[in-house]
């Protein structure tokens, strides 16, 4: 199983979620959350790295619509996500 994957599977099962439904909004928002953590360890090491650079910050906006969206959609899920996260409210 490649890193990548392995990593989405420990976000979902440490967030709670079922790692079977990965196209849910709460499911979707802690992969991006998980890739962005490893991502940003990378570039601390990588600073001159500017490829992965903007691919982070559209990794970043991505989420940020997603997260605008659930709590348009469900704010109690959000909520929960956000603690579970450590998301900013």
């Amino acid at each position: 199983m490649s890193k990548q994957r392995e990593l989405k599977k420990e976000a979902l099962s440490k967030a709670g979620l079922d790692p079977n439904n990965p196209g849910g909004i709460a499911e979707q928002i802690t992969m991006l959350s998980a890739r962005i953590d490893n991502l940003a360890e990378h570039l601390k090491t990588n600073r001159k790295d500017l490829h992965s650079t903007r691919g982070l910050l559209q990794m970043i906006a991505n989420r940020r619509k997603l997260i605008k969206y659930l709590k348009r959609r469900n704010l109690k899920l959000w909520e929960e996500l956000a603690e579970k996260l450590n998301l900013k409210k």
